[in-house]
């Protein structure tokens, strides 16, 4: 057999594409031929991506798509939150210029009306529905400078595919010049299909829309059947991998002498059930739980009920309104319990077992009294945000017992909770100049950290002006929602800002309620009922909902507190 020399070859590249040429030969070499003989720069690289050992595949097309001058995808099924993760990369690729065609089917019938209907808001890409019987494809073709980058295997535009912890795949990744004969191949197929395509419109997803619904009978009794399942899981709760290990971690606190630890855990991920189940492991004479809501209080009161068991007159509430001085387990507020008439109900020893919520709340007064007075045989705190900016120091409070820490990335790596999507949006930006004092004012006083409640009347004009409110309501509703209802909450710094901004946000068609620590739980109870049946879309809050929050409807929110006014 000819030896063949590979460094000639690549000696004899071309003036035009020298760089590229180099290093796509190497990668070719590195690839096909021998890894440790031949280098290559990753960029160029044939690469195998398979989600996992931290091989995202989501992370790779993110990648691409910012290096490119023009991009394609052909992919069967596209779900809405996948493409929710996309939307900033998509708009920030328009702004610059950076066109996009996009390629799919009806196939099975996967692709939501409400998927189509968002492809359409996406600036600089075009969609097309392939007429092709049993389309399934699976590629992302990117156009560089001389060469192109393509993926793929087996990775739809969903996050399933596209994101660890999910599904496995096999997607390859390659680059070639633009003459390259995979490139021609690749090309040849994608510009068949593409030209009998018909374009993606309003008109035609309007029409989808019953032959999707006929198509769903199957799916939804498969869902019902899960859902039947889990309620019937829901029956018998017990404690998961997580809280497990930190029921063991508790315990040998307590086993070495320890009389209070503190859990540090990640909004979500069942803090009050840990503490229910810590509380069947203790079997406590008495138990207090503190928090400083009463909607936290009765919902922990309920999750407590559900796995200690006992009589219903075992459980009380002590609050503004309700006085269960001699239940077995009291749920209280911090602020009833500071009242003196409360401490003089109980002896330092009244509890055995008390648990702080939210304990990072803990530097204040009210706290600082109820845990110096009582002398329980085990204080237990739970916040998800331990650090703190006013100085405080809620480990040295603890002792520095940290019975079990687990963090909101930690948290979703595990699959524990569902994963969101952040995105930073400009604000609106006002242009005339009979504003700019008025505005100067406002960003002074924020400097000085004035409190919020004294916005000016002019400076709430702007923040809740028609255009200011008409440019959120765009970027909510080119970012979307997950499902096919809006459930979303808006925070504000102010409930004068809270008030006026659910007032136009009503007035733009998007029925809203502003709620404030001011209403009573009856009338948020109603409000959040409201938000659950659809009958309105948004909660504009202030000094509520922050933390402890359990409206499971909620898919979207919008935090307005802070302004940066130039």
């Amino acid at each position: 057999m000819e030896t063949v020399d590979y460094r000639q070859i690549l000696a004899t590249e071309t003036d035009a594409n020298r760089g590229v040429v180099t290093e796509l030969g190497r990668a070719v070499l590195n690839g096909y031929v021998d890894r440790q003989q031949f280098t290559a720069a990753s960029k160029y690289a044939p690469r195998l991506l398979t989600n996992q050992f931290g091989n995202q595949i989501y992370d790779q097309i993110k990648t691409e798509l910012n290096d490119c001058q023009a991009y394609t995808f052909a992919v069967a099924f596209i779900t809405d939150a996948m493409l929710s993760n996309l939307k900033p990369t998509f708009k920030a690729l328009a702004a610059r210029g950076v066109r996009g065609r996009l390629l799919t089917s009806t196939y099975l019938c996967f692709n939501s009306p409400k998927v189509f209907r968002e492809l359409l808001k996406i600036p600089g890409l075009t969609v097309r529905l392939a007429d092709v019987e049993g389309f399934h494809q699976k590629g992302y073709i990117y156009e560089k400078e001389g060469y192109q980058t393509i993926i793929i295997g087996s990775a739809n535009l969903t996050t399933a595919a596209l994101m660890k912890n999910q599904n496995y795949e096999w997607s390859l990744q390659v680059s070639s010049l633009d003459n390259g004969e995979i490139v021609k191949q690749v090309s040849d197929n994608i510009e068949a299909e593409w030209q009998a395509a018909q374009p993606l419109r309003a008109e035609w997803i309007d029409q989808y829309v019953s032959e999707y619904q006929a198509a769903q009978p199957a799916h939804q009794t498969l869902r019902r059947r899960q859902r039947a399942l889990q309620l019937q899981a829901d029956d018998k709760i017990t404690p998961n991998a997580m809280q497990k290990e930190a029921l063991g971690q508790i315990q040998a606190l307590r086993d070495q002498g320890s009389d209070r630890g503190l859990v540090v855990s990640a909004t979500g991920t069942g803090k009050t059930y840990l503490a229910a189940f810590d509380a069947l492991q203790v079997k406590p004479q008495r138990l207090l739980f503190v928090a400083h809501r009463e909607e936290i209080l009765r919902k922990s009161l309920a999750s407590f009920q559900k796995i200690l068991g006992g009589p219903a007159e075992d459980y009380g509430l002590l609050t503004g309104s309700q006085h269960d001085w001699q239940a077995k387990y009291l749920f209280a507020t911090v602020q009833t319990l500071a009242k003196e008439k409360s401490y003089s109900q109980f002896t330092p020893d009244t509890f055995d077992y008390i648990l702080v919520d939210e304990v990072h709340h803990a530097g204040g007064a009210t706290y600082q009294t109820l845990l110096n007075y009582f002398k329980p045989a085990f204080f237990l705190g739970m916040t998800a945000t331990p650090e703190r900016n006013d100085d405080f120091n809620i480990f040295e409070l603890f002792n520095y017992q940290v019975a079990y820490e687990i963090r909101l990335q930690d948290a979703l790596e595990e699959g524990m909770l569902c994963p969101f999507h952040y995105v930073g949006v400009q604000d609106f930006e006002f242009s005339a100049d009979s504003d700019q004092a008025t505005i100067d004012e406002f960003n002074a006083a924020w400097a000085k950290k004035a409190d919020a409640k004294n916005l000016t009347g002019r400076v709430l004009e702007l923040l809740s002006s028609h255009e200011r409110v008409a440019y959120i309501l765009q970027a909510t509703e080119y970012y979307g929602y997950s499902g096919d209802t809006l459930h979303g909450l808006v925070f504000c710094a102010s409930v004068a800002e809270a008030e006026a901004m659910a007032e136009e946000f009503t007035r733009q068609d998007h029925p809203a309620v502003a709620l404030s620590g001011a209403d009573s739980i009856d009338r948020r109870s109603q409000v959040v009922g409201q938000l659950e049946r659809g009958e309105i879309d948004y909660i504009v809050t202030v000094d509520i909902f922050n933390e402890g929050i359990d409206i499971p409807c909620v898919n979207q929110v919008v935090f307005l507190r802070r302004w940066i006014i130039e």
